[in-house]
This record gives structure tokens, C-alpha cells and sequence, in this order.
């Protein structure tokens, strides 16, 4: 969808655009000026292959600080994005004849991940009602002798669910019970609208519960900084010596540009992370208002990232002038087709009946855009 976005756009076309999965700011000055000055000091040079000792430093002082975990800079692995951390994770962890649980709604490289280590992704159910929490019983009955581990992620990309603490004190059980590794996907961790989020190898240690986590994140939504491409892993030695021995054959290291400006991200001024938290909270309260609004809607609150994920079920066998839509991938081509708003297909993430719809843009794009769409849907027969 974004890519014939890109091209009607290219086309000249006005395009108001749902899918995109970054923030719509620009990385705040202070780590711009990080990473210019990283230039002009001579930082652009290969660095260590678990990244650069500082930037593993400064990753430390933040789990201690914000996080209240402490490790050392031999548990820290930096990548190119946390995309390669959770690659690299289950490409050092999984094998053929392994599987390893996947919540639905998932992000769509979960699964693939799994697929790539050569082991089989278990797709597990969640409770919409329940912020999209793991679904228990569903959960306890797919459970085998090769289930060897589990990937979720709070907040959630597609749906901005935050788990309870309890439902991950739960999973933290079931997994030291079967001996499985949690990886846990926190590249949102900052963007938590109501309570403060606390990460799963924190509950983990503070109720002595002993199972073997691996925590993933990421500067990319934090501080808007998607492109500089830098992410990181922390848990034991032994996994992350493993995944380091893997990725160094694959990228040697990290982007020695980006490592300095994260530094100045990590231990520098937090102002901007609390002005763009605020932004999406009224984007959030804006766009969930008129979704409701639309015929046939439901949308439920996302208490994190800056996702909304409804329930377009209502249009599903409704006819437009060309075709049947019979999934959202039907129903986003048409709303692109009718009114050049871009939308995610819920189907892309196991969710049928879902569509996705980021509001990391301005409320003036949320406002046209939904007036958009309710014209096109009220065209469907």
C-alpha cells in the first residue's frame, strides 16, 4: 500500500497517508548536532562488533535509569535497527524442528523471522477487549515439546495494546515452567499514554520469576530517529555473544555515526520524547473520535505507540462499483482507489477485519482523511 502511495504521490496526486510506521518528526537538533559533530571528530570508522563501548554505556545508564535494570556493556548488543536485533535473536536461537509462539495481531516480520531460523511460528490468539493481551487458553493449548520460545511485544504495532503487568507475569511463569526464551519487542516503551510501562525482564527480576528474557529496543520511534538505523538487544552474556558472532558475518557493526548522536539521545534532554508524546495523545483522542463516528465502526482506546486498529468487519461482502471486498485488503484498496487515503489491511497482521491506521501525522491529514473515507464507505452497497 505505501509503495502505490509513493507512486500516485510521485504521480503528483495528494495522498493522505495511514500507513506510515515512524514518526512524522524530524530527529530533535540537539542529536542532529551529535551527529554532525560525530563527523567532524572522525567517527566514521568501524566501531566494535557489539557497538561502540560509550553507546553501550550510555544503553546501560538508560535501562538503570529509566528502566530500573541493570546490566553491563558485555549484555549489550547494538544494531543496525531493531529490526536486525530480532533477526539476528532468532536466527541464533531457533533451529529446524523448533517453534516459537507469535501473539496475533503480530507485526508482520514475527512470523517471517521465525520462518527464516527455519523454525515454525505458532500463531496464538489475543482478547481484543483485554488491550490485546495473549490469549491464555489458547495460548496453554498450543503449547508442544518443540516450543523452544515466544516473541510479543507491548505496546503493540498494529494494535497500540499495552499488556498488563499481570498477563506478563503470567507468560513469565508459563515460559520458566517450559524453559523457553521471552524476546521482548519494546521499541515503543516510551510511548505509553496512561500509567508508566514496565519492561518484561524488570517484572521478571522484581518477582524473582527466573525466566530467560531478551529485551529489544530501539532510538527509532523515541527520538524520530528511523533512519539512522540503530537498535539494541540486552540480555545474558551467552545470547549476546552468540547474536554478536552472527551479525558481525552479516554487518560488522553498527552505524559508528548514529552510535554517537544515540548517546547524546540516550543521556541528553528528554524534553522533545515528552513533546511528541503529547502530540500523539491528541492525534490518538482525535482520530479514535471520528473513527467511532464512521457507520458501523468500532475503535477501541490504544494506550500506546501511535497506532489505532478497528473493527472494519461492518464492510467486509459489501460491493463497490468494481468488486466484492472480501478482506481488508480489499476494502484498503478500495478506500485508496476512492479517496487517496492510504490504510494498512488487518489481514497483513493475522487480524481479519482490522485495518490499521497510524496517526503520526497532523490532525489536519486525520480530519481530511476521515471525511475521505466516510464518502467512499458510503458508496459501498
Amino acid at each position: 500500500m505505501a509503495t502505490v502511495a509513493a507512486e500516485m504521490k510521485s504521480q503528483g496526486l495528494d495522498i493522505i497517508n495511514f500507513s506510515v510506521g515512524e514518526p512524522d518528526f524530524n530527529t530533535p537538533n540537539h542529536i542532529i548536532t551529535a551527529g554532525k559533530m560525530a563527523m567532524d571528530k572522525g567517527y566514521t570508522k568501524y566501531t566494535a562488533g557489539p557497538g561502540m563501548i560509550e553507546f553501550r554505556e550510555a544503553v546501560c545508564q538508560k535501562l538503570e535509569r529509566e528502566n530500573n535494570i541493570i546490566y553491563n556493556p558485555n549484555n549489550i548488543l547494538v544494531s543496525n535497527g531493531e529490526k536486525q536485533s530480532l533477526y539476528t535473536a532468532c536466527q541464533a536461537l531457533f533451529d529446524k524442528g523448533d517453534e516459537v509462539i507469535v501473539c496475533r495481531p503480530y507485526w508482520v516480520s514475527f512470523p517471517e523471522f521465525v520462518h527464516l531460523s527455519d523454525a515454525t511460528p505458532v500463531i496464538v490468539n489475543t482478547i481484543a477487549k483485554n488491550n490485546f493481551e495473549v490469549d491464555f487458553d489458547d495460548l496453554l493449548q498450543k503449547i508442544s515439546n518443540k516450543t523452544k520460545g515466544i516473541i510479543i511485544n507491548t505496546p503493540s504495532n498494529p494494535t497500540g495494546g499495552v499488556w498488563r503487568d499481570d498477563a506478563i507475569i503470567e507468560l513469565l511463569k508459563i515460559a520458566k515452567r517450559h524453559n523457553w526464551i521471552v524476546i521482548s519487542d519494546e521499541c515503543y516503551e516510551r510511548l505509553v499514554y496512561n500509567g508508566k510501562f514496565n519492561s518484561t525482564e524488570k517484572l521478571n527480576r522484581d518477582y524473582n520469576l527466573g525466566a530467560s528474557v531478551l529485551t529489544c529496543m530501539s532510538l527509532s520511534k523515541t527520538y524520530a530517529m528511523t533512519g539512522w538505523r540503530i537498535g539494541y538487544s540486552a540480555g545474558s552474556k551467552e545470547i549476546i555473544k552468540a547474536m554478536a558472532k552472527l551479525q558481525g558475518q552479516a554487518t560488522s557493526c553498527a552505524n559508528s555515526i548514529g552510535q554517537f548522536a544515540g548517546i547524546e539521545a540516550l543521556n541528553g534532554d528528554q524534553k522533545c520524547v515528552k513533546e511528541m508524546l503529547n502530540l500523539f495523545r491528541e492525534r490518538r483522542d482525535f482520530i479514535i473520535k471520528l473513527l467511532n463516528k464512521l457507520p458501523g465502526i468500532n475503535c477501541s482506546i490504544p494506550q500506546g505507540a501511535f497506532y489505532a486498529f478497528p473493527d472494519f468487519s461492518y464492510y467486509l461482502n459489501r460491493r463497490s462499483e468494481r468488486k466484492l471486498l472480501k478482506d481488508t485488503f480489499d476494502i484498503s484498496e478500495y478506500i485508496l482507489s476512492a479517496s487517496n487515503v492510504v490504510t494498512v489491511p488487518g489481514d497483513g497482521f493475522g487480524a481479519p477485519g482490522h485495518i490499521r491506521f497510524s496517526y503520526a501525522t497532523n490532525k489536519d491529514n486525520i480530519k481530511k482523511g476521515m471525511q475521505l473515507i466516510q464518502q467512499s464507505l458510503e458508496k459501498l452497497t
